[in-house]
C-alpha cells in the first residue's frame, strides 16, 4: 500500500423499505442502494481485480412483498465524513419507497453481515374474520408441536426449531397480529409465509413487515 492510499471505512446502514418497494427484490434493492449512493456523491470503495464492484453488502434478504424498517447493510467509504452529512446526502438522493434511519462506524475485522444475523423478528396482520380464541388456539398447538413437516424447493424440512417465538400481540375487531422471531442462519432461516401457512393461514391475505434483524453477539470466525 502506497502513502496515498487509505484503508476504506466500513458503515452500517440501517433503511427502511416501505408499501411501494415491497415487489422490489433482493438484486433490484442492491442496484437501487448502489444509484442512491453514487446520486449522493459518497466515495464508495470497490473491490480489488479485474471486475471491480462496489463494496456494499446487504444483511438477511427480505421476502417478496414485505415491507421493513430495519434493513441494513454494510458499504465501504474511500473517506471518513460526517455521519449525519452522509444520512442526509442519502436521504435527499434516495428514490421513494427507501428511507435511510441511521449510520454507524463499523470494524473492518469484524465477520460479514451475513455471518453476524442469527435472527429475525415480523409482524404478521391476519385475516379480520379469524376468531382470537381460534388464533390462540393455532398458535399454541403448533408451539406444542416437536416437528413441523414443510417442503421448500422439492425438498422436506422441519419448520418447528426455526420458530424461535410465535405469539398473539395484538386483536381488535378488524385485525389480529402475530409476532414471530425464526432463525436467520444460513441453511436454518425460518420464513414467515411458511409459519403462516402451518397455521392454516394463506400469506397473501396478511400484511407481514419485518421488525427487527438480530445480530449475534459473539465474534464468528471469518
Amino acid at each position: 500500500m502506497t502513502s496515498s492510499q487509505t484503508t476504506p471505512i466500513r458503515f452500517r446502514l440501517t433503511f427502511r423499505k416501505m408499501d411501494g418497494i415491497r415487489f422490489t427484490g433482493t438484486l433490484d434493492l442492491q442496484r437501487s442502494l448502489e444509484r442512491t449512493i453514487r446520486r449522493a456523491r459518497l466515495p464508495l470503495a470497490y473491490t480489488q481485480g479485474f471486475n471491480p464492484r462496489p463494496r456494499l453488502s446487504l444483511g438477511a434478504a427480505l421476502p417478496l412483498g414485505l415491507t421493513s424498517d430495519c434493513e441494513l447493510a454494510d458499504l465501504w467509504l474511500e473517506e471518513d465524513r460526517d455521519h449525519g452529512g452522509i444520512l442526509e446526502d442519502l436521504r435527499l438522493a434516495s428514490p421513494p419507497g427507501l428511507e435511510f434511519l441511521d449510520l454507524t462506524v463499523v470494524p473492518d475485522d469484524e465477520p460479514s453481515l451475513q455471518q453476524q444475523i442469527v435472527a429475525a423478528e415480523y409482524l404478521a396482520e391476519i385475516e379480520p374474520g379469524l376468531d382470537l380464541t381460534e388464533a390462540k388456539d393455532r398458535v399454541g398447538s403448533l408451539l406444542k408441536l416437536k416437528t413441523v413437516l414443510r417442503e421448500r424447493r422439492g425438498k422436506p424440512y422441519d419448520l418447528r426449531p426455526l420458530v424461535e417465538a410465535l405469539e398473539i400481540v395484538s386483536s381488535v375487531s378488524t385485525r389480529t397480529v402475530l409476532h414471530m422471531r425464526l432463525t436467520a442462519r444460513e441453511g436454518a432461516t425460518g420464513r414467515p409465509d411458511e409459519v403462516l401457512l402451518a397455521l392454516g393461514l394463506d400469506p397473501p391475505d396478511a400484511r407481514l413487515h419485518r421488525s427487527r434483524l438480530i445480530l449475534s453477539t459473539v465474534k464468528v470466525p471469518g
